[in-house]
């Protein structure tokens, strides 16, 4: 018998693929299903970026090795926005990294910090790599469960006084995917002087500062004084701009741990094609009406959401920002889990959404559903479930168990 790989056994099955295996054979026969599941982008990218990829594709110099580490006029036009938008100075030299995606930027982040055995808390749920990212370079993982006040607070001390070793990082990520909770400036303050306390490297995820709703945008840690000695935030214009397929994201902050990742980087890539970083920085650059236009979208498409599934009842907690909405499943289900509950619903109603166990163990009893649908496709799903839900759970299928091991 051929053992697995050492990285490869460190990585749990995946939770996502039987309830995916469904969502293929369902389409295969003819179904139409209504993917609320994955949360990829439905609406085209703005056409003054496309264009200015087209300008630039066609200068035969741009078709060269890029820079590993993002062209200069990138690195500056997210420093810019930095400053626009949060108040802080980063200096685009030492201070930001472009990245391919801010999953890639954490990945290697994670490469570039972690000696195997090392220690990190994770908030529980979290997106997957968070987690993953750590796993794979050889680091164990301390779960705290996800929250933005003081009880998460008080769980990250107690984690980090009573693990041994002691660990080196603490991810922070809001807005939350999947939660959709945001965090204060006040709860900011007090974790950057937790994690000076307890000498904490603080890794952000804030891949959806732009999509916030009710006039609150979020903040970045890097606005609380002395945040930026021991802090990396991640960013990505996959869903401001509506470019997940572009991979453009971004690591700023601390010059010293920006350096180690960019020497990583510089082993492992030459950077996205100089005419995706060009267009990049004109997204950042130019005007950010879209991004309004882009934030409006799924503003209306939240409020369809709660609205139609509540009165086909599912009630849905309104997200405060994000694409995505933290949905508690229906109580005659809540005992079949969260993964058997997303196969009913692409059996019995043709609507796909992603099970809350493929983000942590405290994510079971939950299903994100993202919001990748227009208008009348939610409305259509709404009408799916409330004939599904009208059913009882005993009359559907045998429940087959998925094996309960999306983190550890």
């Amino acid at each position: 018998m051929i053992e697995e790989f050492h990285r490869i056994k460190r990585l749990p099955p995946y939770v996502f693929a039987e309830v995916n295996r469904l969502k293929a054979t369902a389409r295969a026969r003819g179904a139409d299903i209504i993917d609320l599941g994955m949360g990829n982008p439905d609406l085209p990218t703005p056409q003054h970026i496309v264009d200015k990829l087209v300008e630039t594709v066609s200068k035969p110099r741009t078709h060269r090795y890029s820079a590993s580490k993002g062209i200069p006029g990138l690195r500056r036009a997210q420093a810019a926005y930095y400053e626009r938008r949060f108040g802080v100075k980063l200096d685009p030299e030492t201070q930001v990294v472009a990245t391919l995606g801010s999953k890639e930027g954490f990945a290697n982040m994670a490469q570039a910090i972690t000696a195997p055995g090392d220690v990190i808390i994770v908030p529980n749920p979290t997106y997957p790599i968070h987690e993953f990212g750590f796993l794979i370079s050889g680091a164990s993982m301390r779960h705290v469960q996800a929250g933005n006040g003081d009880d998460f607070l008080r769980a990250v001390e107690h984690a980090c006084r009573h693990s041994i070793p002691k660990p080196i990082a603490v991810v922070l990520s809001y807005p939350s995917n999947p939660t959709a909770m945001t965090a204060s400036l006040d709860f900011y303050k007090e974790a950057v002087a937790l994690a000076k306390k307890l000498d904490l490297i603080i890794l952000s995820d804030l891949a959806y500062s732009e999509i916030y709703f009710d006039d609150n945008p979020p903040h970045s840690v890097l606005e609380v004084p002395g945040a930026v000695d021991i802090t990396v935030e991640f960013g990505s214009l996959s869903k401001t701009y509506n470019m997940p397929g572009w991979r453009m994201g971004f690591a700023v902050g601390n010059e010293r741990l920006i350096g180690a990742l960019a020497r990583v980087k510089s082993y492992l890539d030459y950077g996205a094609f100089t005419p995706i970083q060009v267009a990049a920085a004109a997204a950042l650059n130019g005007s950010q009406d879209c991004v309004s236009e882009i934030r409006r979208v799924y503003q209306s498409r939240r409020d369809c959401l709660v609205e139609s599934f509540g009165r086909a009842g599912f009630p849905i907690p309104p997200p405060p920002a994000t694409m995505f909405a933290w949905c508690p499943i229906p109580e005659p289900f809540r005992a079949l889990g969260s993964v058997e509950f997303a196969k009913l619903l692409i059996e019995k109603a043709d609507v796909a959404v992603s099970p809350g166990l493929g983000f942590g163990e405290y994510g079971e009893g939950y299903v994100r559903i993202a919001l990748v649908e227009n208008e009348h496709r939610i409305r259509q799903a709404a009408r799916s479930i409330k004939k599904f839900l009208a059913q009882s759970p005993e009359t559907m299928h045998n429940v087959i168990p998925i094996p309960q091991t999306a983190s550890r």
